[in-house]
């Protein structure tokens, strides 16, 4: 993106277009009605609650991984409010059962510990299971049946007597995947716990769900969905994060100084370890508006972060024209796992938020400030 341009908001921003978050709510809500299923917003990829207002028109409901995603999703969104983790903590679980609705457990040891006081207080109770079915390739980060997995009950773990008391079940295991990876998946799960399905009242099938993608194949969701609704006459949940949002959000950078090193390095006002930590963590290459792979277009540039980590770098790019100080750069797809994980490591500012409403009209949500960083710690 050329410097030039006339930039309102101070940078480093996030910026969530209203527009292209409806898109993607009017295909889950489209899949919703012609399969039957429920579809809940996964609060760990995206918990801006800004835009609960306009989600909860489109989704049923929340998921969470603890208290405070339970409270938020509660409280600002409403609707069904579910919440699953590897293993809770005794001290806060009551006040977890004042804002869910449905809560998951990972391990029959965890069920024996909490299920009779969440069944006590009118919650509906799961059991996560782990079909041992991997469908990923790399990134084992992010696998949930990569081996020695922590997350799920496998089917030598599962425990038959407590059968009576479970209402659901529940599986987690894609990333970014398309319906294909989930027929994998079920054909799994079915062949080890098909059986228990039949006296199940709900099935969750999770997240990991690329529903939003241009290529994904809708109908075949709609028909697994439908057939499991008909096979085992139980309630089908998804739970995608990512399909919510994808493409509906950026941060705008600015370009602070080009150095040169063997190549040109553009130093951003935004950082890869800060601002966008699934860039180091995955790791991947973020996409940036208006630019091309290394040595493809005009003119290569690194582009890093301020901080002083050596390697808070995002990637190598090619624009038509070289960068400069005070060019602005756009990091596009930055709603999803971005906004969630930011951080201040030193002392880095977080980045602001900005809403682009569906008429193109761009308001401040959030700022922050040395006051952020400091209240942290101490």
């Amino acid at each position: 993106m050329s410097g030039g341009e006339k930039n309102e908001f101070s940078t480093p921003y996030f910026l969530v277009d209203e527009k292209r978050l409806l898109h993607n709510l009017e295909i889950l809500k489209s899949v919703s009605e012609k399969s039957g299923c429920k579809i809940l917003l996964a609060q760990k990829a995206f918990s801006m609650f800004y835009a609960y207002p306009l989600m909860r028109e489109y989704l049923a409901g929340t998921t969470a991984s603890g208290l405070y995603e339970a409270k938020l999703g509660c409280e600002e969104f409403g609707k069904e409010t579910h919440v699953f983790s590897p293993a809770y903590r005794e001290k806060e679980f009551d006040e977890i059962l004042k804002y869910a609705d449905d809560v998951v457990f990972n391990s029959p040891t965890q069920f024996k510990k909490f299920a009779k006081k969440a069944k006590a207080a009118g919650k509906s109770v799961g059991l996560r299971i782990n079909p041992q079915c991997s469908t990923q390739e790399g990134h084992a980060i992010y696998d949930p049946c990569a081996d020695f997995s922590r997350l799920g009950t496998t089917l030598e773990n599962f425990e038959e007597e407590q059968l009576s008391e479970l209402d659901g079940l529940h599986f987690h295991t894609l990333c970014e995947q398309g319906a294909d990876a989930l027929e994998i998946t079920l054909k799994a799960v079915e062949e080890k716990f098909g059986k228990y399905l039949y006296q199940m009242k709900w099935l969750n099938l999770g997240g990991g769900h690329h529903i939003t993608k241009a290529d994904y194949d809708v109908d075949a969701l709609i028909r697994m969905v439908r057939r499991l609704k008909e096979t085992y006459d139980v309630e089908v949940y998804l739970e995608p994060g990512e399909a919510v949002v994808l493409n509906a959000g950026f941060l705008v950078s600015q370009v602070l100084e080009v150095v040169h090193n063997g190549m040109d390095i553009a130093i951003l006002d935004t950082s890869a370890a800060c601002h966008m930590p699934d860039v180091l963590e995955m790791p991947y290459r973020p996409p940036v508006k208006d630019s091309g792979l290394a040595w493809e277009k005009a003119c290569t540039v690194r582009l890093a972060g301020p901080t002083c980590l050596a390697g808070d770098v995002m990637g190598d790019y090619s624009f038509d024209a070289p960068l400069k100080e005070g060019d602005l750069v756009v990091f596009e797809d930055m709603a999803l796992y971005t906004m969630v994980k930011t951080n201040t490591f030193n002392g880095m500012p977080l980045p602001d938020i900005v809403w682009r409403d569906r008429n193109g009209e761009m308001k401040l949500v959030k700022s922050f400030g040395y006051e952020d960083f400091k209240g942290r710690l101490s």
